[in-house]
């Protein structure tokens, strides 16, 4: 067993792990032993604004956990700086890798021409070391977004960036406090390594298997046949209903805006103050659950765009997902913004405060999360509920692709997925916590092309967990062939999830107009997350020529083959 995982004093291994080093990450590495500090005391979070930028992506040396790694940072920084752009001006960045193998950037959620998306292989053939690459697009849209490398397995732990985009008529929602709360998850290990042990066991990071206590609680609960039972039925199907997530926190230390829980980023403010927190999963396979104990969080924006207010406790990031909040505190005290990992293996931690140096209590983090037969078999095990009306072209079978027959890329296949947007997620089920559902979403705008679609797509996420292979209709990226959009068309997406996993689904160059049950739109993503055992539908106008990547945002699904090239022509 590699050398991680098989420390005697696991126990430290782990404390280390999951709360890092306090002084530890790239800071140490640009020669000061303290977190740098802005003018407000808050900890750093370098900003460039205008029309012109220069980034240089290059390697910088870290130390996240006790052990000296390097990174791939943009202009020295880890993450890299904020850019700040306005709607209706025309950007110029010219990028110079100084790695030693290609890099790339794709500004991602961002409506530009397919030649400047920085997808190599795709829109354009990435950047050689040594080389700079000048984008220049016109800025087409307000809110907030991200931008990463986009050239193998770089997005662990490489470039990325928030992107704060100023509203043309001025933000809907002004405060006097504004913060990008970036949440990635850092690993000591090779990435490439990681996939390769993927490759040879699906499992092989899942610490997570139930446990004889829990056996006694579900015979306690279900009578000791129930529980044989339900535990028989996991094992025929050579399934762990414990497998959520691909890499978990005994292998990442998670980070927010590149500090440590130990490290504790800290954004101040002074009581009555509207307080705006941009959240941006920058993470490579890692989802969150955020909450701020003690105080209320008024959702604004997903995914860059304007939703009707919502008032949440608590809410469910996806890979590659962002969500604007605003809170409003009213006491002088510190408040923990707490984002727990879904596999509950470990968090990201910081801290809203009136003075640098407060701490709040860390919550102890919820009861690892066990997947359900609804996750498995959609509506074929919760009954009528959620199942797919007229918005889903009034089916409520899916709809399967012969190569998803006699297949070995393809362990299982849902027949009757559910359709219901009302659900948080497995882990998040009856919390206690008024906890954000996609049907909670409400465009604030209409979307701009009001048409019906002219045609369906459907397509299914596939996937052999053992394997570790992962697909559209059980064809893997480097056996599929391109996906044809008509330009001017408008058309309906529907994706069935079926796999066990949640896959959160980006389309370039386009946005996606998310429908509900009815077929009505009810917000607009860049990035939709798919949960296990689960059909959505989205409308898309291809109105924007060329080739654009359609993948899975989970970089080692991608890498393993869900992964579709989209012509638009």
């Amino acid at each position: 067993m590699n050398e991680d995982f098989s420390d005697n004093s696991f126990d430290a291994a782990r404390r280390r792990f999951v709360q890092g080093l306090a002084l530890g990450g790239a800071a140490m590495a640009l020669g000061g032993g303290k977190a740098s500090r802005t003018a407000d005391g808050t900890a750093g979070q370098a900003v460039l604004a205008g029309d012109e930028f220069d980034l240089e992506i290059g390697a910088l040396p870290v130390n996240f956990t006790g052990k000296s790694r390097i990174a791939q940072a943009i202009n020295g920084r880890f993450p890299g700086p904020i850019l700040r752009w306005r709607e209706g001006s025309t950007v110029t960045l010219r990028v110079t890798n100084r790695l030693r193998e290609p890099s790339s950037i794709h500004w991602h959620g961002i409506l530009l021409p397919a030649g400047m998306d920085g997808v190599p292989g795709i829109s354009f053939p990435g950047i050689a070391p040594g080389e700079t690459f000048t984008y220049r697009f016109p800025v087409k849209q307000g809110g907030t977004y991200w931008y990463h490398s986009h050239s193998r397995f770089q997005e662990q732990n490489g470039p990325f960036g928030a992107l704060v985009i100023e509203p043309a008529n001025g933000e809907r929602h002004p405060c006097e406090r504004d913060y990008v709360v970036m949440l990635n998850d850092w690993t000591d290990l090779d990435p490439s390594h990681i996939f390769a042990l993927l490759k040879k066991q699906g499992d092989y990071f899942n610490r997570n298997e139930p446990t004889l206590p829990e056996f006694l609680r579900d015979a306690s609960m279900l009578g000791m046949r129930g529980a044989l039972h339900e535990r028989a039925m996991w094992n025929r199907m050579r399934m762990n209903p414990r497998d959520l997530i691909d890499v978990g926190g005994f292998t990442y230390t998670y980070l927010t805006n590149g500090a440590t829980p130990a490290g504790n980023w800290t954004g101040l403010y002074r009581p009555g103050e509207r307080v705006r927190l941009r959240f941006i999963n920058a993470s490579a396979s890692s989802y969150f659950d955020v909450r701020i104990p003690g105080l209320k969080m008024r959702v604004i924006s997903a995914d860059g765009q304007d939703v009707h207010p919502v008032e949440v406790d608590e809410f469910r990031i996806a890979v590659a997902e962002t969500c604007d909040v605003i809170v409003q505190p009213q006491e002088d005290r510190a408040y923990t913004i707490f984002a727990q990992s879904f596999d509950r293996s470990g968090y990201a931690r910081g801290t809203l405060a009136t003075r640098a140096g407060m701490e709040a209590e860390v919550p102890v983090m919820d009861p690892v999360p066990t997947l359900a037969m609804t996750d498995m078999m959609g509506a074929m095990a919760s009954g009528a509920h959620g199942m797919p009306q007229n918005g889903m072209a009034g089916m409520v079978e899916a709809q399967h692709a012969r190569s998803e027959y006699r297949n070995p890329g393809v362990d299982m296949r849902v027949d009757r997925p559910r359709g219901n947007l009302d659900d948080p997620g497995v882990g998040l089920r009856g919390n206690g916590r008024r906890v954000l559902a996609y049907a909670d979403l409400r465009a604030l705008d209409p979307p701009p092309d009001p048409r019906q679609p002219d045609r369906e797509i459907e397509l299914h996420l596939t996937g052999n967990m053992r394997r570790f292979v992962w697909s559209f209709d059980g064809v893997k990226f480097s056996d599929a062939k391109p996906v044809h959009f008509r330009y001017g068309e408008r058309l309906r997406i529907v994706l069935v999830n079926d796999t066990m996993m949640n896959h959160p689904i980006h389309l370039h160059g386009m946005f996606s107009d998310l429908e509900n049950e009815r077929g009505e739109v009810i917000a607009r993503k860049h990035t939709v997350n798919v949960q296990p055992a689960q059909r959505i539908a989205y409308r898309v106008s291809a109105d924007s020529p060329g080739r654009w990547a359609y993948h899975c945002h989970l970089l080692y699904h991608m890498e393993a083959g869900m992964f579709r090239e989209v012509v638009v022509a």
